[in-house]
Parts: C-alpha cells; sequence; structure tokens
C-alpha cells in the first residue's frame, strides 16, 4: 500500500482506536544497540492507536529471529519522517516503508530497496488511493472540487503515497487545486483516524487507499457502512522493503534469504508461515531494487510538471518535463515497468480562471 502496507495492516485491531500507541512506540524504539552487528532493528509504521502491534507482529519477527540467527528487534514509530530519520542515524538497519517514504529513506536514509511486499489476494497487483466521504452525506466527487470552503477535509501524511502524493498527482494538482484554499480546513491525519473521522463525521472527506477500507469491511463492518468511495486513483505500485546499504553482507545475504523464501515452505509449515503473511495483510515477498521506486519519482516529476505548468513557469516546466523523460529512460533500461503516473503530454494545462 501499499503506499506502504505501512498504514494498513493494523485495521485488524481497529476496535482499540482509543488507546495511546506513545508509550510502545518509545519501548520499540529504545531496544536495540545499533553498534551491535548482529542486532538489526527493524522499523514498523505504527499507524492506529493500539498497544496489539507487537503482538500482531511477534511470530513474523520470531520467525526472523529463528531462521537467520539475528536479533531482530521491532522499531515501531507513528510517522514516515521518525522512520526515514531514524534509518539515516542507523538506529535501525532495516524497514518496511510506503512507496515515498521507502524513497526519502534511499535518498538520505543511506537505504537500499531489495525486496517488496505483495497482495495476498490471487491475482491483485497493487492498490489504490480514494477519497472518502460519509456515506449519508450526500457528497459527490463535482461538489468537492467546487472548492467554495464549506467542507472539511482530511489528507494523509505528507510522504504518504496514497495519503497524499497520489491524490495531489492524479487529482488535485492536474485542475489547478490547491487543498488549502479549497477547503474550510486541511488536516493530516494517518488512514484510520481519517477513516473514523469521516464515519463520525468529523470531517466531510478524506483521503484512503483500497486496502484500508477492504480489511475495514472485514474488521469494522458497521464502519464500513458509513464511508462511501467517490475517487479512485490508477493503481499504485505495493510497498518496499529497504535496509541500510552498509549493513554487512553476509547479514544482507540472510535476511534476503529470510525474506524471499518466507511461505515457500513445503506442507503445513509453509501453510503456517502463509497465515502469518496473510494475518498482516501481505502474501509472498519478491526481489526487488531502487528501480522499484522509479513509478513513485515518476508521480513526483509529473506532480512537478502540473505545479509548473499551473503557476506558468516555463523554466521548472522544461525542468519537470527533463526529469520525466531521465526517468522514462532509467525505466526502460530497468525493464520498462509499468507507467504509474500520467505521460508527460497528457499532463494538462491549467484551467483557465
Amino acid at each position: 500500500m501499499t503506499e506502504h502496507r505501512l498504514r494498513r495492516w493494523a485495521l485488524a485491531a481497529i476496535a482499540a482506536l482509543g488507546l495511546s500507541l506513545s508509550g510502545l512506540a518509545l519501548s520499540g524504539c529504545q531496544n536495540g544497540d545499533s553498534n551491535n552487528p548482529q542486532v538489526i532493528n527493524f522499523s514498523i509504521l505504527s499507524t492506529e492507536n493500539s498497544q496489539n502491534l507487537e503482538k500482531e507482529w511477534a511470530p513474523f519477527l520470531s520467525d526472523m529471529r529463528k531462521q537467520t540467527g539475528l536479533n531482530i528487534k521491532p522499531y515501531f514509530a507513528s510517522d514516515y519522517t521518525a522512520l526515514i530519520e531514524a534509518m539515516r542515524f542507523k538506529q535501525v538497519q532495516l524497514g518496511w516503508f510506503s512507496n515515498l517514504s521507502g524513497l526519502e529513506a534511499v535518498r538520505r536514509g543511506g537505504g537500499e530497496v531489495f525486496a517488496h511486499s505483495t497482495d495476498p489476494t490471487p491475482g491483485v497487483s497493487g492498490y489504490n488511493s480514494v477519497i472518502i466521504v460519509n456515506a449519508n452525506s450526500g457528497i459527490t466527487l463535482d461538489r468537492l472540487l467546487t472548492c467554495d470552503r464549506s467542507l472539511s477535509f482530511g489528507l494523509g501524511d505528507a510522504r504518504s503515497t496514497s495519503g497524499t502524493l497520489a491524490p495531489m498527482t492524479y487529482l488535485f494538482g492536474p485542475r489547478n487545486i490547491d487543498p488549502q484554499t479549497c477547503f474550510r480546513t486541511v488536516r493530516s491525519a494517518n488512514h484510520q483516524a481519517n477513516l473514523f473521522s469521516v464515519a463520525n463525521g468529523v470531517v466531510d472527506a478524506a483521503t484512503n487507499n483500497s486496502t484500508a477500507i477492504t480489511m475495514l469491511k472485514a474488521s469494522r463492518p458497521d464502519i464500513a457502512a458509513k464511508v462511501k468511495v467517490i475517487w479512485t486513483s490508477p493503481r499504485l505500485p505495493e510497498d518496499p522493503v529497504v535496509w541500510r546499504k552498509d549493513l554487512d553482507p553476509q547479514i544482507k545475504e540472510k535476511l534476503r534469504s529470510f525474506f524471499l523464501s518466507y511461505g515457500s515452505a513445503p506442507g503445513a509449515e509453509g501453510e503456517r508461515q502463509r497465515k502469518i503473511l496473510a494475518s498482516l495483510h501481505f502474501g509472498r515477498f519478491q526481489p526487488a531494487d531502487d528501480s522499484f521506486l522509479l513509478p513513485v519519482r515518476e508521480m513526483e516529476a509529473t506532480e512537478k510538471l502540473i505545479a509548473a505548468r499551473n503557476a506558468h513557469k516555463d523554466t521548472d516546466v522544461k525542468a519537470a518535463q527533463a526529469e520525466l523523460a531521465d526517468i522514462q529512460q532509467e525505466k526502460v533500461a530497468a525493464g520498462a515497468q509499468p507507467t504509474a503516473a500520467p505521460a508527460v503530454d497528457s499532463v494538462p494545462a491549467p484551467a483557465s480562471k
């Protein structure tokens, strides 16, 4: 989730909305010894207010310890910036990120992509950013985009692919819409908070993603019935798993072997592993490298191009076009991965006012 399923799997514990996670985040973050090469701190985004996260992850982490022989410690943090900075300052050596936060971990956190998650549903690849409203509100997409400042809106984390980057790239940017001036109020929150806020009428509309909606229907159908999707983005890539580039090569190989083989064991053991993955809303992990992040880089560059055209800044338009062209060349060199953002020529010119 996506775009991270970093924001999505914890909906299984969604009933615990009222509990505080801050203590858990601190306890998870402080236990590892970054100077001990046999201690691997594994960062996980804490997206909901529950103290059950360690319990949910415990079987997977236990298997990682057994199979690698490494002392794997979870490192929980409540926002993407904390995860990126933790990798940058070597507080963590390994992390599960959303696409945009994973890109930042590679750019300035000393990170490197080596695997990516998959959807547990056969035939499903990727996920979608969505915008949701209360099912009884009568708010349509056209109504949302009138921008009369009568509605409140919820965005995701600034480094969330589905919560911010995708709706800005695919919906607001092409229409020359700034949410800060379009809506009465704009607030940023994680996907779970936005789901409940829309369901309970706290905000009129908010960003989210398709996997979170699916999980909500399974865990809290009463809340899901109060939410309606009014916009869906193109498909977004699954989430990267990132380690520090300077990690010992032998440790890298142990981790790579674990992630890429987990869930493939024969018989009852493989079934047990696949159930653990499914409980975290994962299918089997697949190999990847930094080229896996080309689609999100393309989305970034497309957003820049749209903004430059909307602002009538010719120099910035040319720079964004050049950046997009470079990314397209990288995609061809990497095997022509599917385009995740509009082609350069399809980005619309700014609407007249």
